[in-house]
């Protein structure tokens, strides 16, 4: 499939080769191109934000029970292909494909999940201060969307922009990572044997710089969709030129706390789990680990059995492997820089710190889980967003310390605790100010509840119902009453 999505945009319901500049795609396990994407041209750009605007309004009248049913036949069809698009997304990101088709199975429960609430848009009767006035508040869909999706879950990071806003009875425009295209491409084909109607999804490729931020600017764009760093997302708030809705999703730097009452063996299986799942790249992996002195030792023991335990391998000859290769070099060189920095200063190396060995891993991104101990804030282990497979872990000595330095970080995504007193739980949940907390698990983000981060974690919330609500304007409307002629 990727040979015939290779230089392909989607707009208005069909597909077009773009006329702009090449940019090769490389398999990141083994540095070898297996297609490439055309640079979307200001031309393209306005022809898919006007597709998406024509279709707008028929979309935005259908009922909504046929919306739901457009959704619903969207996750049946990608369901249906899970491991063809799973073979994609592997080839391109370097995740497992086992690991890979779990995460097209969630973008089909995405579908199927916001079809449901598509049917379930309320409004409100707010009676008036006189008896022949009321008011009708209602939802109404913004308009056309930008959705500036990221490379480290082009499924679902996708997904959860195209279902909540299909089912507001938004359009969009979806703007993928170069990194990871060809995902996004294979939505659309899904789309496209779905039956959704022409110009209700369109996806353009192109540098983010380039064609992203022309959707941030374009007047015919109502809202941006956004998950990426922090920095970029300022930028994005920054730069608009006209007054735009806005969701960013962005970084994270993710403390978990384990307390002295916490069930030890299951602490460490989340943290490894949160930390190193897909090579550490995702926004709410598990940076820092904070754990109570009497334990520390033991923890750090049993983290590294657990850290050498993962397998790692090329995701398509291994498809069952724990961890692939990282997408690219670039989050590479920010571990090995962050792992350097903290060495430098001090810290001990429990397990990992290097690529691992043998000819199979020799071109690709590769490096094994890496856990320090002994980290303090001056490290940028501890104080920065690493996105790679790092994990530095401290003691600390009251819960009061413990919540400081979890909270000492200007971001604010999520957050874990391991502890089975209920005194503590309460106590850290109550003050950690993060927008997910996690209890005795490292899920801190699902489906039917609402996610979003605090401070330079974001602002907006994607899934639950509150994540479709990010896609509608309210609109009052004051109706006043005369008495009936001849009552």
């Amino acid at each position: 499939m990727i040979s015939e999505l290779s230089g392909k945009l989607f707009i208005g319901g069909g597909w077009k080769t773009g006329v702009g500049a090449r940019i090769a795609v490389l398999n990141p396990a083994t540095g070898e191109s297996i297609g490439e994407i055309a640079a979307s041209t200001a031309d393209e750009i306005n022809e898919a934000v006007a597709a998406a605007r024509a279709a707008f309004r028929g979309w935005a009248d259908l009922p909504a029970k046929a919306r739901s049913g457009a959704l619903h036949r969207l996750g049946d069809a990608i369901a249906a292909d899970a491991d063809g698009m799973a073979r994609i997304m592997t080839m391109e990101q370097g995740k497992p494909l086992n690991e890979a088709r779990g995460e097209i199975l969630k973008l089909a429960e995405a579908c199927h999940f916001y079809a449901e609430e598509a049917v379930r848009v309320h409004g409100e009767i707010v009676p008036g201060d006189t008896t022949d006035h009321h008011s009708l508040v209602i939802r109404e869909p913004i308009g056309v969307v930008g959705a500036i999706t990221p490379w480290n879950y082009p499924a679902e990071l996708v997904g959860w922009k195209l279902c909540a806003s299909l089912a507001a009875g938004c359009t969009i425009v979806i703007k993928p990572a170069d990194l990871t295209p060809f995902t996004a491409l294979a939505i659309a084909r899904k789309v496209e044997e779905a039956k959704i109607p022409a110009g209700v999804v369109n996806v353009i490729t192109g540098p983010g710089s380039v064609v992203g931020q022309a959707l941030v600017e374009h007047p015919g764009v109502d809202k941006i969709a956004f998950t990426g760093s922090s920095s970029v997302g300022l930028r994005i708030q920054q730069s608009a030129t006209t007054v735009k809705r806005m969701s960013l999703e962005l970084g994270g730097n993710c403390p978990m706390i384990v307390t002295e009452s916490a069930d030890l063996d299951a602490a460490v299986k989340g943290a490894v789990r949160r930390s190193f799942r897909n090579m550490g790249q995702i926004c709410i992996a598990i940076n820092r680990v904070y754990v109570a002195r009497p334990i520390y030792e033991a923890f750090l023991a049993k983290v590294k059995v657990a850290a050498e335990a993962l397998t790692i391998g090329n995701g398509l000859d291994k498809p069952d492997a724990d961890l692939g290769a990282m997408a690219s070099a670039d989050p590479l060189a920010k571990t090995k820089e962050h792992l350097g920095d903290a060495l430098a200063k001090g810290a001990r190396l429990v397990t990992g710190g290097a690529a691992p060995e043998g000819e199979a891993f020799a071109r690709g991104h590769f490096f094994r889980p890496t856990v320090v101990a002994d980290c303090t804030h001056a490290m940028k282990v501890m104080s920065e967003e690493t996105f790679g497979p790092l994990l530095g872990v401290a003691p600390y000595d009251g819960l009061d310390e413990a919540i400081a330095r979890a909270n000492d970080t200007p971001y604010g995504l999520a957050s874990y605790v391991y502890a089975k007193d209920m005194d503590e739980v309460r106590y850290l949940t109550t003050r950690l100010d993060y927008g997910n907390v996690a209890v005795n698990n490292v899920d801190a983000g699902v489906m039917n509840a609402p996610y979003g981060g605090r401070k330079q974690s974001g602002v907006g919330y994607e899934h639950g119902r509150e994540g479709m609500l990010e896609y509608f304007n309210f609109k009052h409307i004051r109706i006043r009453h005369d008495e009936p002629k001849g009552r």
